[in-house]
């Protein structure tokens, strides 16, 4: 399987306070990765450096080939990185068309209304309310919705911040087997951060833990599920 996006010795923080250290992943075309540990560990920072939010310290990012240390968000988007943070998922006040309006920004108005067709066919529940603002749609249509925008660009790879983050079980799945079923359909690689570790052991091809800043485990989930005592290790 050819890489897509390769990270190798990455080292970066916040103002002079370091977070990652060494953190070397791979990531191949059509795969879904995933990103665990415990909470503080780097994670989101990681996911945050890859898109051109953080600087680089150190170490060396190249995506299709081409060497990104130092590229700006937009730039990133433009090669085919999308990002869907953490916590606030849409802008509540907006229309669900707004939204994903603004996913397609950097298109010309007629590829993006384009695009914009043709991801809602993956979200109907979301293609019923684009006249509905988006801060009444309940908890798991917003996640779908964040991830429906950051598909507006035609993203090689989306990195999604822990998308089950406040959601009931069944809409966890329900957020889960989206996902496979974009990355089978429209061979997005994707990037998970995701707190609920069983669930995303089911569905990712491979998976890395950080503990503390460092790459703590690398390798493929089946290791992981039948190794309980080593999950456990990993989130101490």
């Amino acid at each position: 399987m050819s890489k897509l996006l390769e990270i190798k010795d990455l080292e970066t923080g916040y103002g002079k306070k370091q977070v990652l250290f060494g953190v070397s992943i791979k990531i191949g075309v059509g795969e879904i990765v995933a990103l665990i540990g415990p909470n503080g560990s780097g994670k989101s920072t990681t996911l945050k450096t890859i898109c051109g939010l953080l600087p680089v310290w150190k170490g060396a990012l190249s995506f299709n080939g081409t060497r990104i240390n130092g590229s700006s968000p937009a730039q990133n988007v433009a090669r085919g990185i999308t990002f869907a943070p953490q916590g606030s998922r849409v802008f509540q006040d907006l229309t669900v068309m707004e939204n994903l309006e603004i996913g397609g920004y950097q298109l010309p108005r007629k590829v993006a209304k384009e695009r914009i067709t043709q991801v809602l066919e993956f979200f109907p529940l979301i293609k019923e309310r684009l006249r509905q603002d988006a801060g009444r749609l309940s908890g798991g249509e917003q996640q779908q919705l964040a991830v429906a925008r950051a598909l507006v660009p035609e993203p090689k790879l989306l990195m999604l911040d822990e998308p089950s983050l406040g959601l009931s079980p069944n809409l966890v799945r329900t957020v889960l087997d989206k996902i496979v079923e974009l990355n089978k359909e429209k061979k997005v690689s994707i990037l998970i951060i995701e707190q609920k570790v069983r669930e995303v052991l089911n569905v990712c091809d491979r998976v890395y833990s950080l503990k503390l800043g460092r790459i703590a485990f690398d390798g493929l989930p089946d290791e992981l599920k039948e190794n309980r005592a080593k999950l456990k290790e990993l989130f101490l």
